[in-house]
């Protein structure tokens, strides 16, 4: 009886032992990876679109400019290159943000809404038509197609007759066309504050940008990063930071798959005339830019933006050096790979660099991160 009373005790007490130290090691990989999340935050979220929306109401404010100067017959060539080096400043923001399209750009149609592309470029010259001819198109009865990014370089851009060159749009504008350029910038200018508003949080924009979210009526009272910075509290989403984690990598995961094996991908394998057409920014040739900044998303959120973060990189080479050592080549290779492939990218997406960047970044690097994603849940 004696034996069975203290074999039970020893049992009781390595249970509570081995239960203490689970949740010491669950809590040491919370600590960790709530550091990784509040510097993803804050260095590398946050950041990105803060400075979209302040380039974006740059952008904004430069379509005003051109329409005030064309009703005084002011407007020219330097007007319309200025508003374009402001579109494609706001550009690269953009793409610098797709590793993290979940959230607020997600919950609320923004993606879609300011970057649907191809442009169609019928139904876009059947509106200018229309507007030229004085028939009155509500803006707000306007579909995604005819909104956002790409409709405003379609206004900003035009190629050369080779089309080789993308240059400053001609400044043969309509009255009509102006009002529309700067109501789409103007649309385009609200999301984008939108956008930083619901990660920041009303409080951490500026006064003039909460003007802007009072005016548009856009504000949902969302502070996504708060929820994902306090993963586990009441009015965050993320019950752990272990989820919060996986989201950043899912997202990773998700914009390389995408550029990949269908911004390069689609238009390489093409099979009919809307794949040989399905090229994001044709018209101020700024496609293979856009692709870079993709995977420049990809390495901020994996590797931090400032070189003192906290970072996903870190965490993985704790528990898989040879795994991280891959990932980062990886994502160097890519830069190249993609970055090999000349513009115009509607000559060159069946070109053999743009079949070795859909191995590289669809294949590759998709698969190294979806190993991370494995190597993460593992900890789970």
């Amino acid at each position: 009886m004696k034996k069975v009373f203290w074999a039970l005790l020893i049992g009781a007490f390595m249970t509570i032992s081995c239960d203490e130290r689970f949740r010491d090691d669950d809590s040491e990989k919370e600590s960790k990876l709530e550091e990784i999340i509040e510097d993803y935050i804050e260095h590398t979220v946050v950041p990105t679109y803060k400075g979209m929306a302040d380039n974006a109401i740059l952008l904004s404010e430069a379509c005003n400019e051109m329409y005030e100067a064309f009703k005084t017959s002011s407007l020219n060539e330097t007007m319309v290159d200025k508003a374009g080096d402001a579109w494609k400043r706001t550009r690269d923001y953009w793409e610098k943000s797709e590793a993290f399209l979940y959230g607020p750009a997600a919950d609320y149609d923004i993606d879609p809404h300011i970057d649907t592309w191809p442009l169609d470029r019928n139904q876009m010259d059947q509106l200018l038509d229309d507007i030229r001819n004085g028939k009155n198109r509500e803006f707000e009865t306007l579909g995604a197609a005819l909104l956002g990014f790409h409709a405003v370089e379609y206004m900003l851009f035009e190629l050369s007759d080779d089309g080789n060159t993308s240059l400053p749009h001609n400044t043969n504008y309509s009255d009509e066309e102006l009002q529309y350029l700067c109501g789409v910038a103007e649309d385009l200018r609200n999301y984008c504050v939108f956008l930083e508003e619901s990660w920041a949080g009303d409080d951490d924009i500026t006064s003039a940008k909460r003007a802007i979210m009072e005016e548009s009526e856009l504000s949902r009272g969302t502070d996504y990063g708060w929820e994902m910075m306090n993963a586990g509290k009441p009015g965050s989403r993320y019950i752990t930071f272990q989820e919060a984690a996986e989201a950043l990598v899912q997202g990773c995961i998700d914009i390389a798959d995408e550029v990949g094996n269908v911004k390069i991908g689609t238009p390489n394998k093409a099979q009919t005339d809307s794949d040989r057409n399905y090229i994001e920014s044709p018209y101020s040739l700024n496609s293979i830019v856009d692709f870079i900044g993709n995977i420049i998303s990809i390495e901020n959120c994996y590797c931090g933006s400032e070189s003192d973060d906290d970072n996903m990189s870190e965490y993985i080479r704790e528990l898989n050096p040879e795994l991280d050592a891959e990932v980062l080549a990886c994502i160097k290779k890519s830069k190249e790979a993609i970055g090999a492939i000349p513009e115009p990218f509607a000559k060159s997406a069946s070109s053999a660099a743009a079949n070795n960047a859909v191995e590289v970044v669809g294949v590759e690097l998709v698969e190294l991160l979806e190993q991370v994603y494995a190597e993460l849940i593992k900890q789970d």
